[in-house]
């Protein structure tokens, strides 16, 4: 069976006359809309435009399609909206992509209060990215940023990488040898500790060790555990390094917890980003989020 927004998009190139109009008419991505043309044609089985620079010319079995659904398609517009009217239109669904840590410390304790539904998703950010082009997004929270031209980036906030230690870390030695910028040593004395990386995710580690020492860490970590804040968990009552974000760790190093061993000789910091769709339908709700984390960590 045909998917029925292949009709809807090719209504709106057909009324539009550019791909680029219709993806902004409808908050999809031109890749998404020239998707659904090509697989309409396909099920069609024929030509429905005529690409002359960048309009969208209907060839005549173009105009006969158009004939033959628009009325149908408006009818069930109409049944759509007047649908949302009566169950939706106080509770929308905002879908946010970020980290798991990022999550835990920030929106989680909000969410019983906000006043729409939330869809918290997590993954890879170039997955989130591609995913916020698509729609199936509203909002990520990323260091990274991409290339798309509909996607609007706001910084808010930063994040240094740093070294941390348990509790019980002795790390008289290495301060020692940082004080006198013998790095090499500092190296060497580092990798007699027990360390902690989480799965799947090293960039972290890889990225610092490689921005101080000059080249990656020839070590894997001892314990591999879910998430950062597992890491913290761990480390609070043990000995340990890790490498991790500063304000995922900020109330473990002021309460005591683990302690702040190095910054690096050369400060590693990223921007963070509110990551949006220049058009969309839930800028109220999606101001109403960056409020809260710009109140956590802004």
């Amino acid at each position: 069976m045909v998917n029925l927004e292949w009709y809807r998009t090719f209504k709106e190139i057909y009324k539009t006359g550019t791909l680029t109009k219709a993806a902004n008419t409808l908050y999809i991505s031109q890749p998404g809309v020239s998707l659904h043309l090509s697989s309409l044609e396909s099920y069609v089985g024929y030509k429905l435009f005529d690409r002359t620079g960048r309009k969208m010319i209907p060839t005549e079995r173009g105009k006969i399609l158009y004939n033959v659904i628009s009325e149908g398609l408006h009818i069930l517009e109409e049944a759509e909206k007047n649908y949302k009217q009566s169950t939706e239109k106080h509770t929308p669904t905002i879908s946010i992509g970020m980290c798991f840590e990022t999550f835990q410390i920030t929106l989680e304790q909000y969410i019983s209060t906000l006043p729409f539904n939330v869809i918290i998703r997590f993954g890879e950010y170039q997955e989130m990215l591609q995913n916020l082009d698509k729609g199936i997004l509203d909002l990520i929270i990323s260091p990274h940023k991409g290339n798309a031209s509909n996607i609007t980036y706001e910084p808010f906030s930063n994040e240094t990488i740093i070294l941390v230690g348990g509790s019980e870390v002795d790390d008289t030695l290495f301060q020692e040898l940082i004080k006198t910028e013998q790095y090499a040593k500092a190296e060497h004395c580092l990798k007699q500790e027990k360390w902690y990386g989480t799965t799947g995710d090293m960039e972290h580690l890889f990225r610092f060790w490689q921005y101080n020492f000059g080249h990656r860490p020839d070590f894997r970590p001892n314990y591999i555990v879910p998430n950062l804040n597992s890491i913290l968990r761990c480390l609070s009552s043990a000995k340990g390094l890790a490498v991790i974000p500063d304000f995922l760790c900020k109330k473990e190093i002021e309460e005591g917890k683990v302690k702040l061993l190095w910054k690096g000789h050369k400060e590693l910091t990223n921007t963070l980003y509110f990551a949006s769709r220049t058009k969309t339908s839930y800028n109220a709700e999606i101001d109403l989020i960056k409020g809260l984390f710009r109140k956590v960590i802004g």
